[in-house]
């Protein structure tokens, strides 16, 4: 959304002066952005909104008077719009505003590190990029606010770091020939908005279910509260994944922030390998790594999904998990936050179906069940 003039009209709020001033400062550099106001409080915002009608809201996670989860709850139902959360990285941070995205939030960056000039420069990249995004992402309703439902979303590719592929962390190389088995494995990656989305997944898969691995774009504070929460929710056991971790059934084994999670075999079992090698995508964990591991190691034994995601990270790797003989899913455009990641893997051909997000559960229960009434023959997927 962006006003008449064509700027993003951006409203900061936060109960400090200098980190008002700091991100004012930050968003004034970028000519499509204009900072209309600012607000101390959640009273101040509630008043500004009404006067001034900005387009993106950024909002402090922790605030006086009113706290910032109650006035974001009261702003979605009474007068939805984008929210960018401002968050302290810590694992308190990380409960407070995985309940904020939960509520409604788009997105969400880290407080700045007033102390630390020099990292100013890349802050200012990460929350040009994250206000321009969430400007133009898709609200969604927000969950029920007795059900502690939590979502967590990417931190924005910055420019100044290289964009590198998979072979910086996993070569690329012909899957061996895979036998008859009855281990599956299902690899979800998502990003913006995806945790809600892994969610609504993980709810919908009974206890049976094969194993389940996952690369969410996360910070590291952040990856396992999300396991908890995530385990509080689904019938299936979720960890956040460990080094040399075996896989198994009815067990979902997430990503721990800032690593690579790749899917290895020992002998006739699947384990997890953490990798801490460079960025892919410009993200550790990156969606790319995990499904081209997956492609070489489990083959026709898995099935891909790609949920909603800012950028291209699992496009790649999901066409080669579909060379590799594995069945396909990407989240459609309806019901993505943001339509990047399965979007570009549309684009790439490496998808069969195309599904709403409610209907994603349901198709891999299917074909779970077609791998297992013909576990040496490829799945062709019904589109």
């Amino acid at each position: 959304m962006t006003h008449a003039s064509g700027k993003i009209r951006v409203l900061i709020v936060d109960d400090s002066a200098l980190v008002r001033q700091l991100l004012g400062e930050m968003l004034a550099q970028d000519s499509g952005i204009e900072v209309v106001g600012s607000a101390a409080d959640p009273y101040q915002a509630r008043e500004k909104i009404k006067k001034l009608n900005p387009d993106v809201l950024t909002l402090d996670v922790e605030m006086p008077r009113m706290d910032g989860l109650t006035f974001l709850s009261n702003l979605m139902r009474l007068h939805p719009m984008p929210v960018l959360m401002v968050s302290t990285l810590t694992e308190r941070g990380a409960d407070t505003t995985l309940r904020a995205l939960e509520l409604g939030a788009v997105d969400f960056v880290s407080k700045p590190k007033t102390d630390l000039a020099h990292t100013l420069a890349d802050y200012a990249e990460e929350i040009i990029a994250k206000v321009k995004m969430v400007s133009q992402a898709r609200l969604r309703p927000p969950a029920a606010p007795s059900a502690p439902r939590p979502s967590v979303v990417a931190i924005a590719e910055r420019a100044v770091d290289p964009k590198l592929s998979a072979d910086a962390v996993l070569a690329r190389a012909q899957p061996p020939r895979h036998f008859k088995t009855t281990d599956r494995i299902i690899a979800i990656g998502a990003s913006t908005g995806g945790t809600e989305a892994i969610k609504e997944v993980l709810m919908r898969l009974p206890v049976e279910t094969p194993g389940v691995v996952i690369s969410q774009h996360i910070p590291e504070a952040f990856s396992g509260p999300f396991a908890r929460r995530m385990d509080s929710l689904s019938a299936m056991t979720v960890f956040e994944a460990q080094d040399g971790q075996q896989i198994l059934p009815g067990h979902v084994y997430i990503a721990p922030g800032n690593h690579h999670l790749l899917i290895v075999r020992d002998g006739a079992r699947y384990v997890c390998k953490l990798s801490n090698g460079p960025p892919v995508n410009r993200h550790r964990p990156s969606v790319d790594v995990m499904f081209r591991s997956v492609a070489q190691n489990v083959g026709p034994n898995a099935l891909g999904v790609i949920l909603t995601g800012m950028g291209d990270d699992g496009a790649r790797g999901l066409k080669e998990m579909h060379e590799a003989g594995a069945a396909t899913i990407a989240q459609d455009e309806k019901t993505s936050v943001v339509w990047g990641m399965p979007g570009e893997a549309v684009k790439h051909g490496g998808v069969d179906q195309i599904l709403p997000l409610d209907a994603v559960a349901p198709a891999l229960l299917r074909l779970v069940q077609r791998l297992d009434a013909a576990p040496d023959v490829r799945i062709v997927s019904e589109r």
